[in-house]
């Protein structure tokens, strides 16, 4: 119980050095923050422009989020400690990891939220990539609300060629939740379709308020 409470406190604290990060160095502007459950589980699903993703998902919003990295981030002597000190949960690549699914249904049962990035990678265009279906499972069995999550300039600020960021705009989407009932429903491929063309449109809508030329798809 300790140790929990431990990586919540280090959780609100790494949330608020990510804001004063943000805040330094990038003009963030979100939208649809309502659309967060105020309890319960809930998954976000977000399109991956950049290493900047994660807080750009988390800091926005007042409830806790866990997230899942790849199992080699974690030998870092630093970057590791940090990453586990809140609560992120490691993961095997190229496999099915049993034991992080566990993780990250355990999370979800204790009502709170999980980020994830269904395309698997970072975009190499900052386009959206077809979601793959897996993170149905973790939502049937977590009995979560899935909040769908569009960035929109990270790409620009940080693409997967770049070695470090550069100052830019950034704009945050958070669509409207689809109940754990709904998306139970739909079926884990069929999920995954309707939010890949859910954020397609909200990053469309996003890009044309923000006066960009919309992605082609």
């Amino acid at each position: 119980m300790f140790k929990e409470e431990l990586k919540a406190k280090w959780f609100w604290l790494a949330r608020w050095m990510c804001r004063v990060f943000c805040i330094l160095f990038f003009r963030v502007r979100t939208y649809g923050r309502g659309n967060i459950p105020k309890k319960g589980a809930f998954v976000l699903i977000s399109n991956h422009q950049s290493y900047l993703d994660p807080m750009l998902c988390a800091c926005p919003i007042k409830r806790r989020v866990s997230f899942l990295a790849r199992e080699s981030l974690f030998t870092h002597w630093l970057f590791g400690r940090v990453i586990r000190s809140v609560g992120t949960i490691p993961v095997k690549l190229g496999q099915a990891d049993i034991s992080a699914i566990r993780k990250v249904i355990e999370v979800l049962k204790q009502d709170r939220g999980v980020c994830l990035f269904p395309e698997g990678t970072r975009s190499d265009d900052g386009k959206i990539t077809p979601f793959k279906p897996g993170f149905g499972l973790l939502c049937r069995r977590g009995k979560a609300a899935v909040v769908p999550v569009v960035i929109d300039g990270a790409f620009e600020c940080w693409p997967r060629h770049q070695r470090l960021f550069s100052p830019g705009s950034i704009s945050v989407c958070y669509g409207k939740a689809i109940s754990a009932e709904q998306a139970r429903n739909m079926g884990d491929v069929k999920l995954a379709q309707v939010l890949t063309e859910t954020l397609r449109q909200m990053q469309m809508e996003s890009r044309i308020k923000q006066g960009k030329k919309p992605y082609d798809y």
